[in-house]
């Protein structure tokens, strides 16, 4: 199973060092380059735009824009616009009042029935009004240990 990782996790990866991490987001960081390594993360062109912005320094944001070359993308059809403007209205709806790229995210995430991974505290708010699901630490590494299962079975 394939996981679509939110900015939040690929920033803590690429645009801070090690020693800027507290153990949890070491161990976030850890799950995260296994997921890379297995194929298993996606990146939407979305959070790939939204990872880039912001980055101060041309030859850092070229650095990081150079590494996330490598990650296919997986831009949004129509569709997708369509089902973010509808999960905007739902979590507006439930009193929740989410950016377009949030909703776009989730969107994505939805039609291709995957979880996010993230530690935007926001997505959590989403999850009812949009049904929504999200990947914890314990379900990313079953899904990392089955991976590797059947990597092994395979052989």
């Amino acid at each position: 199973m394939r996981v679509v990782v939110d900015t939040t996790i690929w920033s803590l990866a690429l645009r801070r060092t090690s020693k800027q991490l507290n153990p949890r987001e070491r161990e976030l960081v850890l799950l995260l380059r296994s997921l890379v390594a297995r194929g298993l993360a996606i990146l939407p062109g979305m959070v790939r735009a939204e990872l880039l912005s912001g980055i101060d320094t041309g030859r850092r944001l070229e650095e990081i824009a150079d590494y996330l070359r490598e990650f296919p993308d997986e831009p949004p059809d129509i569709e997708d616009y369509e089902d973010a403007g509808r999960c905007h209205n739902k979590a507006a709806a439930a009193g929740f009042a989410g950016s377009i790229v949030d909703m776009l995210i989730c969107a994505t995430a939805i039609r291709r029935d995957l979880p996010i991974f993230t530690e935007d505290s926001d997505f959590a708010r989403y999850v009812t009004p949009l049904r929504l699901r999200l990947a914890s630490r314990e379900f990313l590494q079953r899904i990392i240990h089955q991976h590797d299962m059947l990597e092994s079975n395979e052989e």
